[in-house]
């Protein structure tokens, strides 16, 4: 045999080990894959907690000054000062212009003087009363005396003569009547001379333009010398003299949709996104339309937001996020553990020896990252998360929690 191999060349020794080699190998090989190590599958899972969960609706508006007025003058006249310009920030009550109406002195002065006349009419109707009632006493008694005289002594005074007398005493009764409705006429007369005084008076105050409520001067119309029309009709075109906005307390009308509407509560704190600020400012819902624009079906909606530093202004845009419904400490998991396909919700709940169990649960709130579990879990059990086309209820996995933060919705 030794013989054999010796006898081969050098080429043949090499082809013989090369056919050998397999048969050397062939047996370690088939026994390693007789003795896999099975690992179980590693699944992404979360884990079932109590959160706040609430259902919002964020709509986009624009800043409004609480109210917001074009300043006119009640009277017609010439601008002889104005005292604020655009920018100013003014109070309720303090002066902005005054107005030069050169007539209106005149009408002052013609009013005093009639008032005065009135006065003087007064004191002579009361001259005159007096008068007829001196005339009255005495044509009364006369006429008394000879009545008492005819009567004790008849014959002694001719009965036209007692006549006579009673006629004069039943004129100077009727005189002291006419000197009364005189005198009352005079007082009436006063009454309206004083009215129109007052009137004249009021119209002359007009003459100096004051701040009707506390805000900012946001544009200014007319200067010195202008001539000013009296805004007395919203027809005419008259000439403001200053734009007055409230800004301290400004408002966001917002358009709430039509299936939203049930669920707006007058009261209710919002936040306020400002994102030309980066900031958020505290709001408030404190009105409604109560009403349906059909051509947007949405309802507007109003939120007031202080602004007692006069940081907003007018005109920004900003988010507002209100709270429609909400559910406080109840259990959640996110959304993406629901399967949804099914008749019912399931989910796939990992169990006892980290083994998958397929779980019929009850819903309720749902957000957009979030759901509440009303029936079918427990706090702290554990639920895939992602992709569960490869798992099946019995099958056991290696369970890694994964971190949820971005969905989130604890308040």
């Amino acid at each position: 045999m030794a013989s054999r191999w010796a006898a081969l060349p050098p080429a043949g020794l090499w082809l013989a080990a090369l056919l050998l080699a397999p048969a050397c190998t062939r047996p370690g090989q088939t026994e390693a894959k007789n003795d896999p190590i099975q690992e179980a599958p590693v699944v992404a899972v979360a884990r079932v907690s109590r959160q706040n969960l609430s259902r919002d609706l964020m709509l986009t508006a624009e800043f409004r000054p609480y109210q917001e007025v074009d300043v006119m003058a009640k009277v017609a006249g010439y601008v002889k000062q104005i005292n604020v310009d655009i920018g100013d920030r003014v109070k309720a009550g303090q002066l902005l212009a005054v107005l030069e109406v050169p007539e209106m002195g005149d009408d002052l002065a013609r009013a005093a003087a009639t008032l005065r006349r009135s006065n003087s009419e007064y004191k002579r109707a009361q001259d005159e009363l007096r008068r007829a009632n001196s005339s009255h006493d005495i044509a009364d008694l006369t006429a008394k005396r000879l009545a008492a005289v005819m009567k004790s002594r008849p014959g002694l005074v001719a009965q036209q003569e007692v006549d006579d007398a009673h006629s004069r005493d039943l004129v100077a009764e009727a005189q002291v009547a006419v000197a009364q409705s005189g005198l009352a006429a005079a007082e009436n007369q006063i009454k309206v001379a004083e009215a129109e005084q007052a009137r004249t008076k009021t119209l002359f105050e007009y003459t100096r333009v004051t701040a009707p409520f506390t805000g900012v001067i946001t544009k200014r119309y007319a200067d010195t010398g202008s001539m000013i029309q009296a805004g007395t009709a919203s027809q005419t075109q008259a000439m403001p003299l200053v734009r007055l906005s409230q800004n301290n307390l400004l408002r966001l009308i917002l358009p709430v949709p039509e299936a939203e509407v049930p669920v707006i509560r007058v009261g209710e704190a919002v936040e306020v996104k400002v994102p030309s600020l980066s900031r958020t400012f505290p709001g408030k819902v404190v009105r409604f339309a109560d009403k349906l624009q059909l051509s947007t079906r949405t309802m507007d909606t109003e939120v007031d937001v202080p602004n007692p530093e006069l940081i907003l202004i007018p005109g920004m845009y900003a988010t507002v996020d209100l709270t429609l419904t909400q559910h406080k400490d109840v259990l959640s998991i996110p959304v993406t553990a629901i399967n949804s396909a099914a008749d019912k919700p399931t989910v796939l709940r990992v169990g006892r020896g980290n083994t998958i169990e397929e779980q019929g649960v009850e819903l309720g709130l749902q957000t957009a990252n979030r759901v509440e579990v009303r029936e079918g879990l427990s706090d702290g059990d554990l639920v895939v998360v992602g992709n569960r086309n490869q798992l099946h209820a019995g099958e056991r996995v290696t369970p890694k929690i994964v971190e949820m933060a971005a969905l989130k919705d604890a308040q």
